[in-house]
């Protein structure tokens, strides 16, 4: 076992040369947030050149939800198109050849200001959102793929890592000493071609996942010799058996569409699992924090909104790195449940310090530590397990489909949320994060009771325990139940 846990140079390599893509897909959900005012002045300032007049207050509030919103609805074309790129491809490749997407995306914004071209701003966003789509579908199965067992939730936990660390660069590089200006903003929203361009240096040199040269290649000598640099060692038949028994398991049933998907009895369960893990990670309320933190910081009344939001970032990413540590030790069940309670404490005790923001001053205070409280609980758990959950629940046929579906529901959601939290939120006002705490006690009650634990356990056996479960009777087992499933191999 002591082996399973070794972290050799190739393995370091591969999963920090994938979660690049991770940081590009985080840096774009931070670096909306703090130049907003100065964007809002370019769409004025450039309505008013076109049409001789101010922009329509109800004009700027749609461009500017749109603005935030069309990132999601590009990541929803771009996780439902995963499996188009994954198994024709591969995974490396796939990872390299939608960088040029990230590109084209940040030429678009880059010179928007130049050709005085909101347009220009939006398509931009939508084109890093397929980008960010794709990518957040490509990164954890890949990671996933090249861990070893022992290992896979803290590598998986490095793509939200990664993610975190994106928005918080993003966040400091949004001042409008660095380039949060009217002068740099343009460069700011086009930084990431920098990481773009650094991983397209480095994914050459990463090795392909071993299962897809194994199982969807049939290059076992490939995937053998992958397999030693990757572990550091020159005994593999452990990795190879796994990976050959789910590659048995596969030719027994044909290639899983998404339709099948959806139509076959054994992996319904899965799938809603997966579904329901992906919208408690977007509908908790996080994103509405992400997008709009310097707004609901400036009306609790803090003097420099803009800083408060940095601190939320780095409280961000200091947990997700506690999450690194605890996940293969608390296991992702007992970690998600712990983050969707203390977020719904955290949105009762912010909802609390708005309504009262006018009777009592101190409330900003308790505002901050609750948005801090909120999002340090997000990264315990809802953050970063249902990205690579969703990989461990899925043999090798089913994954790119199911992490297609699974990753269409998280960006749906996003796309909810970007786009609806501005009017609701001036609808409820300060009660705007009740929603969030109800949304967030039916998360838990639903993970403790149909969720299981996937910790330390290979892909096949999880396979086994939902195929066992829908072939006999899936009212009997109880997540505790289906996690003995598969304890023979364990012992």
């Amino acid at each position: 076992m002591e082996r399973d846990k070794k972290v050799t140079f190739h393995l370091l390599l591969a999963v920090g040369t994938a979660v690049i893509g991770s940081l590009q897909f985080g840096y774009n959900i931070g670096v909306i947030n703090a130049p907003q005012k100065i964007i809002e002045n370019f769409y004025n300032e450039t309505w008013f050149d076109r049409y001789d007049q101010s922009i329509p207050q109800t004009s700027l509030t749609t461009l500017w939800s749109l603005t935030v919103a069309i990132f999601s609805v590009g990541g929803m074309f771009g996780s439902f198109s995963i499996g188009l790129f994954v198994n024709r491809f591969g995974r490396k490749n796939s990872m390299l050849l939608v960088n040029v997407l990230a590109f084209i995306s940040a030429a678009l914004m880059g010179f928007s200001k130049l050709a005085a071209s909101w347009e220009m701003l939006i398509i931009g966003r939508f084109v890093v959102g397929l980008y960010s789509g794709l990518s957040s579908g490509f990164v954890p199965m890949y990671v996933g793929e090249v861990s070893p067992t022992a290992l896979r939730g803290a590598m998986g936990t490095l793509h939200q890592l990664a993610i975190v660390i994106g928005i918080l660069i993003a966040q400091v590089f949004g001042l409008d000493v660095i380039m949060g200006n009217s002068t740099m903003w343009p460069f700011l929203l086009a930084f990431y071609f920098i990481p773009a361009l650094l991983q397209c240096f480095l994914l050459p040199i990463c090795p392909e996942s071993p299962r897809y040269l194994l199982i969807n290649c049939n290059e076992e000598s490939k995937a053998k010799s992958v397999l030693k640099k990757l572990r550091g060692t020159t005994d593999v038949s452990a990795d190879m058996q796994e990976m050959k028994e789910e590659s048995r398991q596969m030719m027994r049933e044909k290639k899983v569409t998404i339709l099948e998907l959806f139509r076959s009895p054994i992996y319904r369960q899965p799938l809603v699992i997966a579904v329901i893990l992906q919208l408690s990670q977007q509908l908790s309320g996080i994103n509405a924090v992400f997008y709009y933190s310097t707004r609901i910081f400036e009306k609790a009344g803090v003097e420099q909104p803009v800083y408060a939001t940095i601190g939320a970032g780095v409280v961000n990413t200091a947990f997700t790195v506690v999450s690194l540590f605890l996940v293969e030790r608390a296991g992702r069940r007992s970690l998600h449940l712990i983050g969707l309670l203390g977020m719904a404490v955290s949105a009762v005790l912010m909802t609390i310090a708005l309504a009262l923001l006018e009777q009592l001053q101190w409330m900003s205070y308790m505002s901050i530590v609750a948005i801090f409280a909120f999002v340090a609980f997000f990264e315990i758990g809802p953050g970063p397990i249902p990205w690579f959950i969703v990989a461990e629940l899925f043999g090798q046929g089913p994954r790119p489909a199911a992490i297609a579906v699974a990753g269409f529901s998280n960006w749906t959601a996003n796309f909810i949320v970007g786009m609806c939290f501005q009017y609701v939120e001036e609808l409820c006002g300060p009660y705007v994060f009740v929603i969030f705490t109800v949304l967030l006690l039916v998360f838990f009650i639903f993970t403790y009771f149909r969720v299981p634990e996937t910790k330390g356990r290979t892909f096949d056996e999880i396979s086994a325990g939902f195929s066992h479960q829908a072939a006999g009777g899936a009212e009997k087992h109880n997540p505790e139940e289906l996690n003995s499933l598969g304890a023979d191999s364990q012992l």
